[in-house]
């Protein structure tokens, strides 16, 4: 193992016991509870990064810093943004849907927070998240064709951000492969959490997101993992 295998399981590591210390535990809730947006920048922007740093490690055997870093950090905070809405919304609309019988679920006990959890889960996944991974596609071709400068990145035009995706790997990788094998059921398992938990899961599962997107891009170029700072 590497210097950067322990130094990543090592930041890892100590995340973890901040979320599961009883003082830093209850911290941590009450500012996601004060300030949910700020918090799901954070912990996003934090957690997907390092996940998509490990998807260049095991895709290149080295941890090559990517281009434009500090770019993608903000990407991901604002991704971290938006899920802090976008959970409540959908665990919220369900429920209102399936008091309406607008959907089918179990009345009672265990199987109807199951039904409610995995409904939220699905229609979650299946209308916001293609979306959002199109999204952050989309922003990780101009930070890679501006080569991780504002000044190249605003010279690029869409067209040409277009023309660098494989949007064929895009479809059939991570929205037909991802989301029904491993999104869906992870965030049914989520939704069937407390409210005040689903933030640390989300948390943790930013380290996967970032990972699979970095992955299938590392799939169309894999000359990307190359260069950069190795440690």
């Amino acid at each position: 193992m590497r210097a950067g295998d322990w130094l990543w399981m090592g930041l890892l590591a100590g995340i973890s016991g901040c979320l599961l210390m009883p003082q830093t535990h209850g911290a941590f809730i009450a500012a996601t509870r004060a300030h949910p947006y700020l918090m799901g920048f954070v912990k996003v922007a934090v957690l997907a990064t390092m996940g998509e740093w490990l998807a260049r490690r095991l895709a290149g055997g080295t941890w090559a810093a990517p281009v434009g870093l500090p770019w993608r950090v903000c990407v991901w905070g604002i991704v971290g943004v938006t899920f802090a809405l976008v959970f409540d919304l959908f665990a919220s609309g369900t429920a209102a849907v399936i008091g309406r019988g607008l959907l089918p679920a179990f009345e009672g006990g265990f199987l109807a927070d199951l039904s409610r959890a995995f409904w939220t889960s699905v229609l979650m996944n299946l209308i916001f998240a293609p979306v959002f991974m199109a999204f952050h596609r989309l922003t990780d071709g101009y930070i890679d064709a501006g080569n991780g400068c504002l000044s190249g990145m605003l010279r690029v035009n869409l067209e040409a951000v277009m023309s660098r995706i494989d949007w064929t790997g895009f479809v059939s990788f991570v929205l037909l492969r991802t989301v029904p094998v491993f999104w869906i059921p992870a965030h049914t398992v989520t939704f069937l959490l407390p409210a005040e938990y689903r933030v640390l899961v989300a948390a943790y599962l930013s380290i996967a997101l970032g990972a699979i997107l970095a992955f299938a891009r590392l799939r169309q170029r894999p000359d990307e993992t190359g260069g950069g700072t190795n440690h």
